[in-house]
C-alpha cells in the first residue's frame, strides 16, 4: 500500500481542451473505466483528500465523488497553472499545506509519487518528477507559499508551469524508467490503444 502524506491535497488536472483526443480525455474509457477513475484510484491513497481541476459543467464529474474546482475567474482558461492556483486556494481553506498535481490522463502514475516528492523537497521548494524522458512539471508538489508567485505569473500572462518552477525554489526528483512509462499521457486515440495493450500484457 502507498503511504498517505498528510496535509496534502491531491489534484487531478482535467481542464485541458482534449483537442487531440476529439473528446474529453478524463472521461475516455480505458479497460472499461474512465481514465480519471484510474488516476484517482492511484492518487487517493497517497494524499489526505482529492479534488478535480476542471471548468464547465461540474455535473459531468459527479460520479467521481470529488469536489470540482474551476479556475479563478480572472485567470479562467489560462492552462494548468490556473488549476494549481485554484487547488492551492482550496487546500488553504481546508488547512492543508501542499497540493500534489497529476494530469487526469496519466493512468500509470507512480503509487509512491507524493511520498517521494515530499521526502526529497526542502523548505518551500516545488518538487516535480523527472525521468529519462525529461521533466514532468505537472506531476508536482506545490507548497502554499508559491501561491502569490503563480498568481503574479498568470496576471502577467505567463502560463508555463516549467518556467514558473524554474523561477522558484525547486527540486527535480528522479524516477526510474519503467514499462509502461508511469508518466505516460493519453493525448490521442492511438495513445489509448497503446495503454490498452499494456494493460492486456500485464
Amino acid at each position: 500500500m502507498p503511504s498517505r502524506t498528510p496535509s496534502v491535497l491531491g489534484l487531478a488536472l482535467a481542464g485541458g481542451a482534449s483537442s487531440r483526443m476529439g473528446r474529453e480525455k478524463a472521461l475516455a474509457l480505458l479497460a472499461g473505466e474512465p481514465l480519471l477513475a484510474r488516476v484517482l484510484r492511484r492518487l487517493a491513497p497517497q494524499v489526505a483528500g482529492v479534488a478535480l481541476s476542471a471548468n464547465g459543467e461540474p455535473e459531468r464529474f459527479s460520479a467521481f465523488g470529488a469536489p470540482v474546482l474551476a479556475d479563478p475567474s480572472h485567470v479562467l482558461g489560462c492552462g494548468p497553472l490556473a488549476g494549481v492556483l485554484a487547488g492551492l486556494d482550496y487546500a488553504g481553506r481546508l488547512g492543508m499545506d501542499m497540493v500534489a498535481t497529476v494530469p487526469s490522463d496519466a493512468p500509470f502514475l507512480p503509487m509512491d509519487l507524493v511520498a517521494r516528492l515530499a521526502c526529497e523537497r526542502i523548505g518551500d521548494e516545488i518538487a516535480f518528477a523527472r525521468n529519462s524522458a525529461g521533466d514532468q512539471p505537472l506531476f508536482a508538489l506545490w507548497p502554499l507559499a508559491v501561491r502569490s508567485a503563480i498568481a503574479a505569473a498568470l496576471e502577467g500572462g505567463r502560463r508555463s508551469a516549467i518556467d514558473l518552477i524554474a523561477r522558484a525554489a525547486h527540486r527535480a526528483v528522479l524516477f526510474e524508467t519503467a514499462e509502461p512509462d508511469p508518466f505516460f499521457n493519453v493525448n490521442r486515440p492511438d495513445d489509448l490503444e497503446a495503454a490498452e495493450r499494456w494493460l492486456a500484457e500485464r
